[in-house]
């Protein structure tokens, strides 16, 4: 194989950047996250706690999606507010799948200041994958192995794949782990927010699991972030930023791993992409406001089952407009029903009529709800 890739540089994996560029960035994302821990301070528990369940779903959900896994939203949900220890009451039960994922996401950041060992990444493998377990020839719960053959991230057509890269020998792979794992848990005057970044990136690169290495990677960040804001909850999702800009995020891991051994460019975009992690985190901090808000306000009415579960997903990111028939669907009810809730709504003005209908009428929240 010719050596194209990062690993195979002399040095590696001594990482170097440009600290001019990267300082002031990092000092703005101090900022940023200062200022969203600051104005988290002064909510209760009922609101940060509804905060943490919302970013911990989200991430959950947005980390697999990244790898084209689409888990089943009221799982996660369900399994997550099993895990905080909230009314479960409405929700679907989760299957053990899910449960496992979940599991993961809840060690990595509850546990953040945890060393991380070989053996806690191959119970998180385990966890990953042990419902396939029987049905596969992935080495679970342990590093690749020789037979699983070289490692390389393909994509296009049978016969017509294009290679991305191509990862270290399986034979390395227990000596590149204790490099990597020894930076990790070193106490190093690098800022855990810029570790984040190279641990997410070195990992991703050493590539050690036949699968999960993305998932893998991105629970280590949000490890490490965790241990960056020191607090024990969540209020922002990685994921669910790098979802939105997944094609840019391979890209510049293929750029990355196809350079030497200065990772700027990767610390930089990863930088960038947390900003926007925070500045979309604010908007959605006021969304979770008026939510919290509106029940403080209707405490006293009367809802249906059906009428609150979708009075909570209008003010999270409802998916598209809302109709009849998709309250239906989603309520499995029929359309004289939804009609029924929807009109009940509208008479305790918690919904109205959009202005701009098409062919079938749309409904939305009651913009003075938003005031």
């Amino acid at each position: 194989m010719k050596r194209i890739y990062i690993y195979q540089k002399e040095g590696w994996p001594n990482f170097v950047w440009d600290y001019d560029l990267v300082s002031p960035l990092l000092l703005n994302i101090r900022y940023l996250q200062g200022q969203l821990i600051g104005k988290m301070s002064v909510f209760g528990f009922d609101f940060k706690n509804e905060t943490h369940f919302s970013t911990l779903t989200n991430n959950i959900i947005k980390s697999s999606e990244i790898e084209g896994e689409y888990l089943n939203t009221d799982q996660v949900r369900s399994s997550v507010a099993k895990r905080l220890s909230m009314d479960v009451s409405g929700f679907i039960a989760s299957e053990r799948k899910v449960d496992a994922i979940v599991e993961i996401t809840f060690d990595a950041t509850n546990n953040a200041s945890k060393a991380l060992t070989k053996k806690r990444l191959f119970g998180w493998h385990k966890l990953l994958f042990e419902q396939e377990e029987r049905d596969t020839k992935l080495s679970i719960g342990s590093f690749r192995k020789e037979e699983g053959g070289e490692m390389q991230v393909v994509s296009g057509a049978l016969g017509k794949e294009k290679v991305h890269f191509q990862a270290p020998n399986w034979s390395v792979i227990d000596a590149e782990m204790d490099k990597f794992l020894n930076f990790i848990n070193s106490k190093n005057d690098i800022d855990n927010i810029l570790k984040a970044a190279i641990a997410h990136f070195w990992f991703v690169t050493i590539h050690p699991f036949d699968d999960g290495n993305g998932r893998i990677s991105r629970a280590i960040a949000d490890m490490l972030l965790a241990r960056a804001d020191n607090i024990p909850q969540r209020f922002y999702s990685m994921s669910s930023q790098i979802r939105i800009e997944r094609k840019e995020y391979y890209n510049i891991l293929e750029k990355t791993q196809k350079g030497d051994l200065d990772i700027t460019n990767w610390i930089v975009w990863f930088l960038n992409c947390l900003e926007r992690v925070f500045n979309q985190t604010d908007t959605n901090l006021n969304k979770l406001m008026f939510k919290s808000k509106f029940w403080e306000n209707h405490k006293e009415v009367v809802f249906n089952e059906r009428q609150t579960k979708m009075i909570n997903l209008l003010f999270n990111d409802f998916d598209g407009k809302l109709t009849t028939s998709k309250w239906a669907k989603i309520n499995k009810c029929s359309q004289d029903t939804a009609l029924r809730d929807i009109k009940d709504l509208i008479e305790k003005s918690v919904l109205r009529k959009e202005l701009e209908g098409g062919r079938s009428t749309n409904y939305e929240l009651n913009a003075l709800l938003l005031l």
